[in-house]
Parts: C-alpha cells; sequence; structure tokens
C-alpha cells in the first residue's frame, strides 16, 4: 500500500513532461493516489492528455486560473466525478518574458507587475477557495512551489521574486485559515530544473552552473527529488506540517559564501 492510496489529487501547472508538476503527480502516482490534471487551453491540452493517460487518469478539465468562472466549473467538476477531494497541487506562475530579464526597475511596468501576481500568487488564493470545501473532514493539503527569488534578490529573476514572496505569505495566511477545518498548506522552494518556464528567465544556464558548483550537494536537484518531497507534504506522514516552505535546492540556500574556485576540493 502506497502512501497516498486512497486520496484523490488534482494537479494544477502541468506543461510537458519536464514540467515539476509532472514530477510530483509521478511520485504522487507511484504511491497510490489517483490524480486529475487541468490545463490552460487547448495547446496544453494536447500535451497533458496523453500524459495523463500514460498513468491511468481520465479526468481532465479546461483551467484558466485567471478566470474565476473556470475556476468554479473546475471545482464543479472535481465534485461531480469524485464528491472530494484530498490534494491540491498549484504549480502556476507566469510573468511577461520582458520583465523577467535585464533590469528590475526599468522592466517592471505596472502591468507586468499585475499579472505576475494575479497569475503566480492569487491564484492560489482563489483556487483554495474553490476547493476547500470538497477538503471538507479529509484532512486535505495543498502544496505550492515557490523558489529562493521570494527572499534574494537574483539576477533577471525581477518581479517574480516579489510575486513568489507574495505566494509564500499566501501560504503562511492560508495555512492559518484553513488550519482550523484541517485543511494543511504548505510550499516547496526546488532548485532551478530545466523546464519550460525556468528556460524563461535570463541567463537560467549560469544559474544551473553556479548552483551545480556551490551548493553542498554539488549537483542541482531533479523532478523525482521535488516531486518525492511533494509526495511526502501531501501524506499523512507530514500531518503535523503547515504554513512552511521547505526548501529542496541541494542545500544551496544554506550557503551564505563559496569560493567557486574551490567548490568541489
Amino acid at each position: 500500500m502506497g502512501l497516498l492510496t486512497g486520496k484523490r489529487a488534482l494537479i494544477v501547472g502541468v506543461a510537458t513532461d519536464r514540467s515539476i508538476a509532472w514530477g510530483i503527480a509521478q511520485a504522487m502516482h507511484e504511491q497510490g493516489a489517483e490524480l486529475a490534471f487541468s490545463y490552460a487551453n487547448d495547446r496544453f491540452k494536447e500535451r497533458v492528455e496523453p500524459l495523463a493517460a500514460s498513468i491511468g487518469s481520465t479526468l481532465l478539465m479546461p483551467l484558466d486560473v485567471t478566470v474565476d468562472a473556470e475556476i468554479d466549473a473546475a471545482a464543479a467538476k472535481v465534485k461531480s466525478a469524485w464528491g472530494h477531494l484530498d490534494i491540491l497541487v498549484h504549480a502556476v506562475a507566469f510573468a511577461p518574458r520582458e520583465a523577467i530579464e535585464g533590469s528590475f526597475t526599468a522592466n517592471t511596468s505596472r502591468e507586468a507587475f499585475r499579472i505576475a501576481h494575479d497569475v503566480s500568487s492569487y491564484s492560489f488564493t482563489a483556487l483554495a477557495r474553490a476547493f476547500a470545501p470538497l477538503m471538507q473532514g479529509r484532512h486535505g493539503a495543498m502544496l505550492t512551489l515557490s523558489y529562493l527569488g521570494a527572499v534574494r534578490s537574483i539576477p533577471n529573476y525581477n518581479v517574480m521574486g516579489l510575486a513568489k514572496a507574495s505566494l509564500e505569505a499566501n501560504v503562511r495566511f492560508l495555512a492559518y485559515d484553513l488550519g482550523p477545518s484541517g485543511i494543511r498548506v504548505n510550499g516547496i522552494s526546488a532548485g532551478p530544473i530545466k523546464t519550460l518556464s525556468g528556460a524563461g528567465v535570463g541567463g537560467f544556464r549560469k544559474m544551473l552552473n553556479y548552483v551545480a558548483k556551490v551548493a553542498p550537494l554539488r549537483r542541482n536537484v531533479t523532478l523525482q527529488d521535488v516531486g518525492n518531497a511533494a509526495m511526502f507534504l501531501c501524506s499523512d506522514l507530514a500531518a503535523g506540517i503547515t504554513g512552511e516552505i521547505t526548501y529542496v535546492d541541494s542545500g544551496f540556500s544554506t550557503v551564505g559564501m563559496s569560493f567557486a574556485d574551490e567548490a568541489g576540493e
């Protein structure tokens, strides 16, 4: 019996088989969870549908997280198909490309700021509001994905760092608000991974190389590393954990200084 046997999870944010969300889905599937997936539009549906089929999932739904009507429709579909929900995974982030390269001051427009926070942070609140009623009495778990740029300046991450800081505060407020209902809310701050969204950040390859040099484990994390941590946080083994941001980054976030030329010695 797996750690998630008998639990039902909705994964929001799978884009390709290299998405962190897909790594989480695989880990949860391996531990017995029954999974549902959403897709943002028809282009993503073509990618998500075969991935879902590969692990036996048949519950798919359109879900643009910036449209409240689509969020409500997705919740209604899950309720109709399953009656309840145990796990919600929010793996959604976006900022206009011009805002995540170069100068933070020069490239952060009011509209870019609004979009980044709406898609990357507010959407978690909106999803929690819609799906929390389906978790009543089931010791539900909600999980989102952050990054070190929420608490430290990272070249080119720019306005996305502000949105992730908002998201991490979101985790704490949702955890406090939903805790009395038995619902836990946590986040994972993952190290850089080669994903579709990561590739949009300027200098991303340099970021990967630097982390591999100076992180205590001297490597970048994998989809499996993050997936397994997510699976644990959404399992009953983590029943006492809520409101936390767990770093899965080979220890990079713990390093205060590194002499790069000596890394690995």
